[in-house]
């Protein structure tokens, strides 16, 4: 991939994701085999006015070495300079850009048990400072391809085609070529949205049915407050951004203890460098009582025990069947792309900025609203090509808002 379509990548990250602005330091996460893009995203950072930007290295194959090596007390803890770099975060305010290129199965042969108790205890952590700036934080996921990534989803190909196809196909996902300007084309992408996102929202839906042949029979009640969202949001201060790029989807923040049924996965779970496949989740009372997976089923089970509000919802999304990232027909075994490929719920924690009114809100008053509050927000899978969901207002008008795995509104 050319060098000039990396760097419109690049600038597309940070003026219409993070939406940096004049003097803001910003944050970004990537692996360390990335230098040369993430070089290209710091100097685009510095164009559009920041102050500073501090990178936040990591390695896969070092992570998995220290997950294996180290004891689960050391795994578990997490330093006082850790701890102040996030405070920092907090003080600043800073955007947060985090680049994914990891191996979706880059950590198979690490204890899953082990792995999973270091994750959540570090999780808690983090969980206290990131609540301090909910809302008011600027952030955005993108991604760049890893050889080990590409291989992944095109095994068939050398691993430089692999590469060059895998480039190929996010940069699509994204909207950057060599002839289009992506900064235009996202603002149109958004006001699409933001135009899917009223006509639900004037519906005042109470509840969801989702139903599908291969076994989805599922009921979700909703936050009278919470509003339908997608593509571009807003922090509390007014700056617009884009976490997720790429965003096909329209979402809100379910009420908390308020599903039944069985939800059948349609795509692989890739969750912290294992991949769960071919798995199931059944709701009781709102929360996940019974899960079964062909493979992963260890990695669920304990994904859903967390702690003791993983096994609810924090998220209902709609993405039509005919979203760009489903009709390439590319697996991804990245949740940031599969889920924008399909209808998906996420469990763990809830948005709290789609409750209207948030900003003038704390978090404990909406976590009494029904948003739910946990260490982890995992997104899955339910998107089928018969998926068919009703939607049911507050004074009982039915509304078909997918029939066939597509929008019915």
């Amino acid at each position: 991939m050319t060098k000039e379509i990396q760097k419109k990548y690049a600038k597309l990250l940070v003026v219409t994701g993070m939406n940096v602005q004049k003097g803001q330091s910003v944050v970004i996460s990537a692996d360390v085999n990335q230098e040369e893009f993430v070089s290209y995203v710091v100097e685009e950072c510095y164009n559009a006015g920041a102050s500073e930007v501090d990178i936040r290295w990591d390695s896969q194959v070092i992570s998995k070495i220290n997950y294996k090596k180290q004891s689960l007390k050391t795994l578990c803890e997490t330093p006082n300079w850790i701890k102040e770099r996030y405070q920092k975060e907090v003080d600043d305010c800073s955007p947060y850009l985090w680049i994914i290129s990891q191996d979706p199965d880059g950590l198979n042969g690490v204890n899953k048990s082990k792995l999973q108790k270091a994750s959540v205890a570090r999780r808690k952590v983090r969980k206290t400072y990131m609540d301090q700036i909910e809302g008011k934080q600027q952030w955005c996921i993108g991604s760049v391809p890893s050889p080990e990534w590409a291989k992944k989803v095109f095994p068939n190909l050398p691993t430089d085609e692999a590469v060059e196809k895998l480039w190929q196909a996010i940069l699509d996902t994204v909207k950057v070529t060599e002839k289009n300007d992506p900064i235009l084309a996202w603002k149109k992408h958004n006001a699409a949205i933001a135009g899917r996102c009223k006509k639900l929202n004037d519906m005042k839906l109470k509840k969801l049915t989702y139903k599908s042949k291969n076994g989805t029979n599922f009921t979700v009640e909703l936050i009278p407050q919470a509003l339908w969202c997608g593509g571009a949001g807003k922090t509390t201060s007014g700056i617009k951004f884009n976490a997720n790029m790429p965003s096909e989807e329209v979402f809100t923040t379910p009420m908390k203890g308020k599903a039944e049924g069985k939800v059948v996965s349609t795509k692989p779970l890739s969750y912290r460098g294992q991949l769960i496949e071919n798995f199931s989740i059944t709701f009781k009372k709102g929360k996940a009582v019974e899960v079964y997976a062909e493979k992963g089923q260890k990695i669920l089970e304990d994904m859903i025990q967390s702690d003791e509000n993983a096994g609810y919802l924090g998220e209902v999304a709609l993405v039509p069947k005919e979203s760009p990232i489903n009709t390439s027909g590319v697996l991804f075994y990245e949740t940031l792309f599969d889920e924008n490929a399909s209808c998906h719920l996420a469990l763990g924690a809830g948005y709290c900025d789609t409750i209207k009114d948030f900003d003038k809100m704390s978090l404990e008053d909406c976590y009494a609203l029904g948003v739910n509050d946990s260490v982890i927000h995992v997104d899955f899978m339910v998107g089928a090509d018969d998926l068919s969901i009703t939607g049911i207002s507050e004074d009982g008008t039915k509304h078909q808002i997918f029939k066939d795995g597509t929008w019915a509104i």
